[in-house]
């Protein structure tokens, strides 16, 4: 175990530091100025370069990635080019929102998805074949398409949810549960057919091997031959395939977010990125970055749990 973190931690700050230096110089390098966007067409040249240089634009890029890595170092973030609130202001505001779609939208997949994959490895007919189905279509249908049908539907037909909008938990308990149910369901259906695929996979994989049938000749009940001994071994792959989906669906959230109108993290990277707000679209992209180092190393730690040869 000590050797799985130490490698984890070599590895996950070689990307992190990767990532945060590719977005700063990508970035810089596409074309638009904040500066001009903040002042517009009508300012007069003398206007612009000195904005520049108050905004520090001005400066060699090694010069500002130096800068920037060294205060994000001391947990500064920077702040917005546009409103000038503090980065990590901007992201704790948000990171609520979307923590609350990604873990609804794993969850939900995670558990339907186990439940029918267990099933259906017990049935070469019809529930087999609907898992077959539903993993192509859902692995193909676009995030946002869903949302828009399933807000048709449920929100503009049935009237059973708001179109779009957030209600804050404190404020009322019930309206926030009905803004969120349908953005957690749009990023969930789609990996609940994976997670269903892969778990039934990995249960006909295990349930034809000999140790089964040993289980079976000693008199073991068949909940614990599939459930603590043939689930528990096919859960490599299907917690692999569960880190894939949560690292998946920070993507998703972007267009889920759009799509109901979403105060998340998702909302903000879009509008940071229209207006070329670099420290914003820099502390959110080394947020996410760290999520997904964090969720590999969660992966790998509980892989290694379910087979402590993975650690090895």
């Amino acid at each position: 175990m000590p050797r799985l973190l130490g490698r984890w931690l070599v590895r996950s700050t070689l990307l992190v530091l990767l990532v945060s230096a590719l977005t700063f110089v990508l970035v810089s390098l596409t074309p638009g100025d904040p500066a001009r966007t903040i002042l517009g067409q009508s300012a007069t040249q003398e206007q612009y370069e000195a904005l520049r240089l108050q905004m520090g634009l001005d400066a060699p890029l090694l010069t500002r990635y130096g800068a920037w890595l060294s205060d994000a170092l001391h947990g500064d973030l920077g702040a917005s080019l546009f409103s000038g609130e503090p980065v990590t202001g901007l992201i704790a505001q948000r990171l609520g929102v979307t923590l609350t779609l990604i873990t609804g939208g794993v969850l939900v997949a995670g558990l339907l998805g186990v439940a029918l994959g267990v099933i259906s490895s017990r049935s070469s007919g019809v529930l087999a074949r609907v898992v077959d189905v539903a993993s192509l279509v859902g692995s193909a249908i676009p995030p946002f398409w869903l949302g828009l049908v399933l807000s048709a539907v449920f929100a503009v037909g049935l009237r059973l949810v708001p179109v779009v909008g957030y209600t804050s938990p404190a404020v009322d308990p019930v309206a926030w549960a009905l803004s969120i149910v349908l953005p957690i369901v749009t990023l969930a259906l789609a990996g609940t057919a994976i997670v269903a695929k892969q778990t039934r996979d990995a249960m006909r994989e295990e349930l034809g091997k000999d140790y089964v049938l040993v289980l079976r000749s000693h008199g073991a009940s068949e909940w614990t031959v599939q459930i603590k001994h043939a689930l528990r071994n096919a859960g490599v792959p299907v917690v692999t395939v569960l880190g894939v989906l949560l690292i998946g669906l920070l993507g998703g959230t972007v267009l889920v977010e759009s799509v109901f109108s979403l105060p998340g993290l998702g909302g903000l990277a879009v509008t940071s990125t229209l207006r070329h707000d670099l420290p914003v679209i820099q502390g959110v992209t080394v947020l996410f970055a760290v999520v997904v180092v964090a969720v590999n190393l969660l992966v790998d730690l509980v892989n290694a749990w379910i087979n402590p040869k993975v650690a090895a």
